[in-house]
């Protein structure tokens, strides 16, 4: 996959790539959406598991009753939990009408709803990890709801 802002991106020096990703976002939303819907360490853990994630809702359901053995992997968590709130705000935005990915100027990706109100899915996916709780379908159904 080819994505022009990158190439650009890693031509920075490091204190201005810090802002990158929301810059990347104001100039090509969709390329950054992409890159955000890619989730690969948990399309490969659900994989493993014989779960195929087609970011529909019902995937979020089944990702839920999937035995954690992630956290036996203290090395692996943060990435998994990182991609599992990308992959959560990933199916809010495509099937909840008027959601839509949103970067802070930090470079922190929330999903914004169309009432105006922000799902920090990046927390959520690591509390997941973590804990189980909340679990994803569960902010999936409070975003859809509103």
């Amino acid at each position: 996959m080819h994505i022009p802002f990158l190439d650009k991106w890693r031509k920075r020096p490091a204190a201005e790539r810090d802002a990158g990703l929301a810059e990347a976002f104001a100039e090509e939303p969709e390329a950054v959406a992409e890159l955000l819907s890619e989730c690969e360490l948990l399309r490969s853990h659900a994989a493993d598991a014989g779960l195929e994630l087609d970011d529909s809702p019902a995937s979020l359901e089944a990702l839920d009753q999937l035995p954690p053995r992630w956290r036996d992997d203290p090395e692996q968590l943060p990435w998994l939990g990182n991609d599992a709130g990308l992959y959560l705000g990933t199916v809010v935005v495509r099937t909840v009408p008027g959601a839509a990915w949103h970067v802070w100027p930090g470079g922190h990706p929330v999903v914004r709803l169309a009432s105006g109100r922000e799902i920090h899915v990046v927390e959520a996916g690591l509390d997941w990890a973590v804990s189980g709780a909340p679990e994803l379908s569960q902010v999936y159904a409070e975003a859809s709801e509103g």
